[in-house]
């Protein structure tokens, strides 16, 4: 065999070879590949093949000891053990997301680095092999791999992991994975993926490298679609221990798991239990946290964090607060406007509606001043985000749409405007009144009404109670233009079902960008979503110009030509008026009772509490059911 060393621009060696195993897997001709320990989007990598462990981890960790917590930014109730598809609300910790880490539960062929924006390394699979065109992947397993009963992870089960989740997987996932033809065994510790030559394949390695791995024998006489109160079979780091439904679910530390020792896990996984405590009504999880019935929150009201912690705890010395940042982009956190609706069609509709919202005399009045508005898709990312004209890179991908798109777009990046917070929102109201005239709404018997005389009523949909202080004085605003708006309150469950079904005329509601933006944002903007339940794509974006921008984001080949497309994206996005942003902080509010130590360095593009901190009391408490 042929070989050859090629340095990448961070300093990772690789392997580049010419593959037999590419032979094996029916090329009849050898083909150039890559064989690494880790994989990116763009190719860099921080780690060098014999990392001992992330430098944002305590080696020397001790282990032990328990962390009680509330879910981050989950609904209060969960009535399931399967996160993976449509039915059901599936309890905290199955999947975590970018905030938290890797999955408490599930193993994935490789795992995500914590300091890296788009860096994968070897979990359940030492090595990985792909040609410069990334039209297929191999991965090879680890044979010492295990499932919690002791049973051998196999590249049969990995190959049943992608089938399942492409013919019975959550929406999400069939549109992430539709680019995925096939993955085959091609032995018992080694699997090829296969994907469509004419789809953009970038990020396509990396998703199936993140997949969680489910056990084919676990599944032989269980329907994978149904929702399931059972605990899992996985392999990860954790179990599922005790729980009640809605109420608690406590995850249990494997003693001998697997791969404990691997240098993606060294110095993670140190507390023996993680607790999730589940709480319908926020004064109520807050007074429970004065009295210590569990550990750490993450403080989500401003209110709240301004003016109620000087209890006995913080004046004891023994509860301590922190603001946690990191460089992922902030989130998309708004009034999410349903465009399936026809009276929200039109986008001088929307742009009204945003007008009526004043952030500057929310933040001053119901916020504190604790947060900055929200303006952009990628807010918090000065390098994604649109600013200003458009530059070079932005128009050449703009310039084809220039007959269609409205002109301002080629002229700046669109930003609510900023009121004076006194709460006199007039010169906003007048134009959002001459926008509404201009679609064809005007005043009947004191309502906005359409040309047939239909009235604008609009519903706010929302779960959480304390959302009516937020939203009444917007729909008091919303009420001097002649709309009739209505908060409803329904129950998470209720919630989730008509979310998923786009039951709804207006939610609020976040979702977090990464740092590398890819297939991901079909699933929220793009016209093969916007018909979906369950996907992301909550306004009902169906635009072939978003669609292209879209593609070029997932198709550019070097971060330049990423952040153009990103940009390009977002100034249209933005001009869209899908939605009326809301607001953010760079920055994460943690409390928590002193129990607990951190690594001296923290992770860029995570919190990093559940996989790198332990505890400073070893021995697990005792909490009320």
């Amino acid at each position: 065999m042929l070989q050859k060393l090629a340095r990448m621009a961070s300093g990772v060696v690789v392997l580049t070879h010419l593959s037999l195993s590419a032979m094996a897997a029916g090329h009849e001709t050898p083909v150039e590949t890559t064989t690494s320990h880790g994989l990116s989007a763009f190719g860099d990598l921080k780690y060098a093949k014999d990392f001992s462990h992330f430098e944002y981890v305590n080696p020397d960790a001790p282990k032990g000891g328990r962390l009680a917590t509330l879910p981050s930014l989950a609904l209060p109730t969960f009535d399931s053990f399967n996160a993976f598809i449509l039915k059901g609300d599936y309890a905290p910790g199955l999947l975590l997301g970018s905030s938290d880490g890797s999955s408490l539960v599930f193993d994935s062929l490789m795992a995500d680095a914590g300091d890296e924006p788009d860096s994968m390394y070897g979990l359940v699979a030492y090595e990985v092999e792909y040609p410069q065109d990334r039209s297929w992947v191999i991965f090879r397993l680890r044979s010492e791999a295990r499932f919690h009963d002791g049973s051998p992870l196999t590249a049969d089960d990995v190959v049943f992991s992608l089938d399942i989740l492409k013919d019975e997987g959550h929406p999400i996932y069939v549109q992430n994975l539709r680019d995925v033809l096939k993955a085959e065994a091609l032995d018992p510790y080694t699997v090829r993926y296969t994907f469509d030559p004419d789809a953009v394949k970038r990020d396509l390695p990396l998703i199936v490298a993140g997949l969680p791995i489910f056990s084919k024998k676990y599944y032989a006489d269980k329907v994978f679609g149904d929702s399931s109160i059972e605990p899992p079979l996985a392999s990860g780091p954790y179990k599922v221990g005790d729980f009640k439904l809605g109420t608690y679910v406590e995850y249990d530390r494997v003693d001998d798991y697997w791969a404990k020792d691997l240098p993606v896990n060294v110095g993670r996984w140190n507390f023996d239990q993680i607790r999730y405590e589940i709480f319908r009504d926020r004064n109520v999880a807050f007074e429970a946290f004065k009295a210590g019935a569990y550990d750490l929150r993450e403080e989500l009201t401003s209110r709240i964090w301004a003016t109620q912690y000087d209890f006995a705890g913080i004046r004891d010395g023994l509860v301590e607060r922190r603001e946690l940042t990191n460089e992922n982009p902030a989130g998309v956190q708004g009034y999410f406007l349903n465009m399936r609706r026809e009276k929200l069609s039109d986008a001088r509709v929307r742009e009204a509606l945003g007008l009526a919202f004043d952030f500057e005399w929310t933040n001053k009045t119901i916020f504190y001043g604790a947060y900055q508005r929200t303006h952009s898709f990628f807010q918090g990312s000065n390098e994604l985000a649109a600013a200003g004209p458009p530059n070079d890179g932005e128009l050449t991908l703009l310039q084809p749409f220039r007959e269609t798109l409205p002109p301002v777009v080629f002229e700046r990046a669109y930003k609510p405007p900023v009121t004076d917070g006194s709460g006199r929102n007039r010169a906003n109201l007048l134009k959002a009144k001459n926008l509404l005239k201009d679609a064809g709404w005007s005043i009947v018997d004191g309502k906005l009404a359409n040309s047939d005389g239909e009235p604008m009523e609009l519903e706010f949909l929302m779960y959480d109670s304390g959302f009516e202080r937020i939203n009444g004085p917007y729909l008091k605003n919303l009420e001097l233009l002649g709309v009739d708006a209505v908060m409803r309150l329904v129950d998470p469950a209720q919630y989730q079902s008509r979310h998923e079904k786009f039951d709804f005329d207006i939610v609020a509601t976040r979702y977090t960008q990464r740092s590398t933006p890819g297939v991901e944002l079909r699933n929220y903007f793009s016209s093969v979503s916007a018909g979906v339940q369950g996907t992301s794509n909550l306004s009902g974006v169906a635009d072939p110009i978003v669609d292209t921008l879209v593609e070029s984001v997932v198709s550019a080949q070097t971060r330049g030509d990423l952040v153009a497309a990103s940009r390009a994206l977002d100034r249209v996005l933005r001009e869209g008026h899908y939605w009326v942003p809301q607001w953010n902080k760079p920055w994460h509010n943690i409390a928590y009772w002193k129990r607990f130590g951190w690594p001296e360095t923290e992770p860029k593009y995570n919190r990093g509490i559940l996989d790198t901190w332990w505890s400073t009391d070893t021995a697990i408490g005792e909490t009320s059911n």
